[in-house]
């Protein structure tokens, strides 16, 4: 399905980037890897490299995506490499348990400039070799761009960003012939909340209230979200631009519980 194109994914080393990896490795593409974990970065890529039935080796990229040099970096490194760019995935992203009344400037600023900055920045410089391959962007947003959730303000207000930065450039691109999407997850078992300020005592509490506030009765997994992620860069979405799918087991549909 992918076989000849170059997929870049942020955020790789880990959660729904590592499984998003798999996925496109698996459908033969061509891939691009960063993250910030080297270790982590190496054995995604490995284990790529083993499940995908042409056996090509990831180009692997170590960067930190809040610094503007290093997203240069991946764009300049993936061209040079490779010479084409046919989709991008902005996976990378971090979430921190703050209220209005106990958030920061700095923890405000962390977020925003790795949730929304730096796909931001990515996107421009990734762009002209989109249009040249007609290719598309699959943005990961959450659940949380698309309802108010207490304790993530400003979580919450960065995903909403992104959806909104997703439309925006939607339309722009469409008559060059580049799609823009974003999939919505809800809660997915990826280790993301324990990065932030929760304590593990709290998560294992937050997955047992999962069962309750998922109208599917379950928290999700990684690959329901990057078989998403796969669809909506495939040419079986190619008359779907613009759009937050949401894969979060009804959680944006149902009342608060």
């Amino acid at each position: 399905m992918f076989s000849g194109k170059v997929v870049l994914i942020t955020g790789a080393s880990s959660g729904i980037g590592a499984e998003t990896a798999r996925e496109f490795s698996r459908l033969g593409a061509s891939l691009v890897l960063t993250g910030r974990n080297k270790e982590n970065l190496e054995m995604v890529s490995k284990n790529c490299e083993e499940i995908s039935s042409n056996k090509p080796v990831p180009l692997k990229i170590i960067a930190d995506i809040k610094n503007e040099k290093d997203v240069e970096n991946i764009i300049e490194t993936t061209i040079k490499h490779f010479k084409k760019l046919d989709v991008l995935v902005n996976n990378a992203g971090i979430a921190a348990s703050v209220t209005i009344e106990t958030t920061s400037l700095h923890q405000f600023d962390d977020i925003m400039q790795t949730n929304v900055r730096a796909p931001y920045y990515l996107t421009m410089l990734a762009t002209p070799y989109l249009i040249r391959r007609k290719g598309n962007i699959v943005n990961v947003s959450s659940v949380g761009g698309l309802r108010a959730f207490p304790d993530f303000l400003a979580h919450c207000i960065s995903k909403a960003a992104l959806d909104q930065f997703t439309r925006c450039v939607a339309l722009e691109l469409a008559s060059k012939g580049v799609r823009v999407n974003s999939v919505n997850p809800g809660d997915i078992i990826t280790g993301i909340h324990l990065k932030g300020s929760v304590s593990e005592h709290q998560y294992k509490a937050y997955l047992e209230k999962c069962k309750t506030i998922h109208p599917l009765g379950r928290i999700g997994e990684p690959n329901e979200v990057s078989s998403v992620i796969a669809f909506l860069a495939s040419d079986a979405a190619s008359n779907i631009t613009g759009s937050s799918l949401s894969v979060d087991g009804g959680r944006q549909a149902a009342c608060p519980r």
